[in-house]
């Protein structure tokens, strides 16, 4: 999760450990802070598990191997070979597909400053990295400046199709603030010929209502800042990513995704939903 503020935020450490726990990560990528939360949050998971209840491990599984399926699936029918992953954070995904591409793709990964140094250290430090693999720091909410996603851009091949990943990231902003940002992902992804754009998101008509707003209201407690509903519906998701300037929006449920995907939705898993939008290009 990429906030305007220098701290790291928790979710950064506690998800860097769920991906290590489950088998999608590497031991550099995985921080103290990291085993700590998790341990805390444990018994919590322990009692959601028995009742049925959804998990906060449940809910970032479901999202992030249907984000990997999406993207795979565009990088394996040759439309992407350019990725910005915005908000990396801990994030193995970088690391996975440079290991799994090789120099077929180009994969940055961009952060806010402290971020991006703890894990350009990490990947360094471990000999992670690879030709074509590289973390930059970059501020979501800027125009321009050399923190900006257009001057990032601009490092890219222009002839090559690109794609933009958040996840973790558009519920923790107000809805103008997030309607910029799509603004600008659109903007960047028009300059190349083919485009796609992969996040999570979180709608207010997701399962029965109630258990959503707990569920989030717990959420919003563990990342010390409000986590917030958009949008009621996955119509209104859509609607609002082409007023962007994206000229395709689909919005997919994990669990549909589950078994090409490869993996076993839980409870978690119906509380979110995967964006996938392309691009208008001239």
């Amino acid at each position: 999760m990429q906030k305007r503020s220098e701290t790291i935020s928790p979710t950064a450490h506690y998800t860097g450990y769920t991906w290590y726990q489950h088998g999608l990560s590497h031991p550099a990528l995985v921080t103290p802070q990291g085993r700590v939360l998790h341990t805390m949050v444990g018994p919590l998971n322990a009692l959601a598990r028995v009742t049925g209840a959804p998990t906060l491990s449940g809910l970032l599984l479901a999202r992030h191997h249907s984000i990997d399926h999406l993207l795979q699936g565009a990088i394996d029918d040759g439309r992407i070979t350019q990725v910005i992953e915005v908000a990396a954070g801990l994030s193995p995904r970088g690391w996975r597909f440079k290991q799994r591409y090789g120099d077929r793709l180009r994969y940055v990964e961009a952060d806010l400053p402290d971020m991006a140094r703890l894990k350009r250290d990490r990947l360094a430090r471990s000999g992670l990295q690879s030709p074509g693999h590289e973390v930059v720091a970059l501020d979501a909410m800027t125009d321009t400046g050399p923190l900006s996603l257009s001057a990032l851009a601009d490092t890219l091949d222009v002839h090559q199709g690109t794609a933009i990943i958040t996840e973790g990231l558009v519920n923790y902003f107000d809805q103008a603030a997030l309607l910029g940002m799509w603004a600008r992902f659109a903007q960047v992804l028009a300059r190349f010929p083919h485009s796609l754009y992969l996040s999570d998101i979180h709608l207010s008509s997701t399962g029965d209502r109630m258990a959503v707003k707990g569920f989030l209201a717990v959420l919003s407690a563990f990342v010390r800042g409000r986590v917030h509903l958009h949008f009621e519906s996955a119509g209104e998701a859509c609607a609002a990513l082409r007023q962007a300037g994206f000229e395709h929006a689909t919005l997919h449920e994990p669990r549909m995704l589950s078994s090409a995907a490869g993996f076993t939705p839980c409870a978690g898993a119906d509380l979110v939903r995967i964006i996938e939008a392309r691009g208008q290009h001239t």
